[in-house]
């Protein structure tokens, strides 16, 4: 009969047990032993083959393996400047979900505490309200005389119109801001709030708001004239079938359209006029050399035509060597900080000249010698020595950008609504849409709220001058 070690009672065990407990721990032991030499040995395998695949005591850890992160001290976590979790919305209405009563037993319940909130945002069913102004005449007993009240509602509407100031707000952002057909608009309109409007008379509440913001649209153009900086651009559009131009002239703060037949100097002359004195950006196109003042030609325009002509021969590395030379002059001008703030602003201006006529130089000895030559690259490099005095007006002045990006960017919102509308069908479309890209990409350029903005030209008194809405 065997004996089990845990039953053993030492102080009452005979000596034959004892005997036989000694046996049992001893065979134990050597169990116990071998297994240590198997994992010993086990181990030295291991830590022979970690050296060979390159663990420690290796010199090149297999490609697969993630290199260990160096330790150091564990710095604190950088705060952000700006949480980016989902903020809670301001509350307007609550509603709270507790039983009544032990939906078990039907015992009254009250108190209780507080286990989630969840916030849903609805937008409640609108219909249209009809508001009829009544004028009521009343004669005073005393004096005899009848007195009528002159029912002012210049806020609620503009002129003699039927439709409010806020349906015709809405009205003109549904079609400006979000660029949708007049079709769409009616179907939207008395799908959502019973109203109907024809297609006729939503022309004419845009038309009406065009009107209304015609003094404001002017103001823009005498912004964009007395700016340092303008930007110049245009894109096709399509009045009545034929086809034109919207000319697009932009600031920081100012977006100005307008539409034109011609794509000619002219335009740019009536925009600009002979007094602006500031500093054009525009790309090459020829119609903006009638401006005899300062330019700045758009560098995008030029690299991308760099970048089309290596394409057309990847294998000429001639025209590689002079793309990348050109690039080079580029990326050091931008790359350029200016003189030391420290010195006087006059001072400041000249060392910004002399750099610029430093970096014209640089570009004309790369160029020169493939001007008129034949080559892949002559009609480029004949290009900077026709524009060469308005490729760096950027060192020279901080203000002015080296490309033409922000009018580019003007132009986009109307190249998607062309693509929506198909352009406008008459002159005054054309105008009404002219006034109302300037006056909704102005406003959003300037962060100001549409609604309030289109509220404010509509209660805008006409002046007598003005056409009747």
């Amino acid at each position: 009969m065997g004996v089990d070690v845990v039953d053993v009672d030492l102080d009452k065990a005979s000596p034959e047990e004892l005997r036989q407990l000694v046996r049992l721990l001893l065979e134990r032991m050597q169990l116990l032993d071998a297994y240590v030499k198997q994992l010993e040995a086990e181990n030295e395998r291991l830590r022979r083959e970690n050296e060979r695949l390159g663990g420690e005591g290796g010199k090149k850890p297999p490609s697969w393996v993630k290199a260990n992160r160096p330790k150091g001290e564990k710095k604190e976590r950088k705060k952000r400047p700006k949480g980016f979790a989902r903020r809670r919305d301001k509350v307007t209405h609550r509603v709270k979900h507790a039983y009544a009563e032990c939906p078990e037993c039907g015992t009254p319940l009250s108190g209780g505490r507080e286990r989630s909130r969840r916030q849903v945002i609805t937008l409640p069913p609108m219909k249209i309200q009809v508001i009829e102004h009544i004028v009521v005449e009343r004669k005073c007993p005393k004096c005899k005389k009848p007195f009528t009240p002159k029912a002012e509602l210049q806020e609620v509407a503009a002129g003699q119109q039927r439709v409010g100031i806020s349906v015709q707000s809405e009205v003109v952002i549904l079609r400006e801001g979000c660029r949708m057909p007049f079709e769409v608009i009616q179907r939207y309109l008395e799908q959502r709030h019973k109203l109907y409007l024809s297609v006729g008379e939503l022309v004419a509440l845009v038309q009406g708001f065009a009107e209304r913001g015609k003094k404001e649209y002017e103001a823009l153009g005498e912004q964009v004239r007395g700016s340092p900086v303008v930007h110049g651009d245009e894109t096709g559009w399509r009045e009545n079938g034929q086809n034109g131009y919207l000319w697009s002239f932009s600031t920081p703060e100012v977006r100005y359209f307008l539409y034109r037949q011609s794509r000619g100097k002219t335009v740019v002359k009536e925009v600009l006029g002979n007094e602006f004195d500031g500093v054009l950006v525009s790309d090459f196109y020829a119609s903006y050399n009638v401006h005899q003042g300062n330019h700045q030609r758009c560098w995008i325009h030029l690299l991308r035509d760099i970048h089309d002509l290596k394409q057309a021969y990847p294998d000429d590395g001639e025209v590689a060597q002079w793309a990348d030379a050109v690039r080079k002059i580029y990326d050091r001008a931008k790359a350029y900080v200016g003189p030391d703030p420290d010195l006087p602003a006059v001072q400041q201006k000249a060392e910004r000249r002399k750099q610029q006529l430093r970096y014209e130089k640089e570009l004309w000895e790369v160029c020169e010698p493939h001007v008129r030559k034949g080559l892949p690259m002559s009609t480029l490099c004949e290009r900077v020595e026709k524009f060469l005095p308005e490729m760096f007006m950027f060192v020279a002045d901080p203000l002015v950008p080296a490309d033409n990006n922000a009018a580019e960017r003007s132009l986009r919102g109307q190249v998607v609504s062309r693509k929506i509308s198909g352009g406008t069908r008459s002159g005054k479309g054309s105008e009404t849409k002219s006034i109302s890209a300037s006056l909704f990409g102005t406003w959003l350029l300037q962060g100001r709220d549409l609604y309030q903005a289109c509220c404010e030209v509509l209660t805008r008194p006409l002046l007598a001058s003005e056409a009747k809405v």
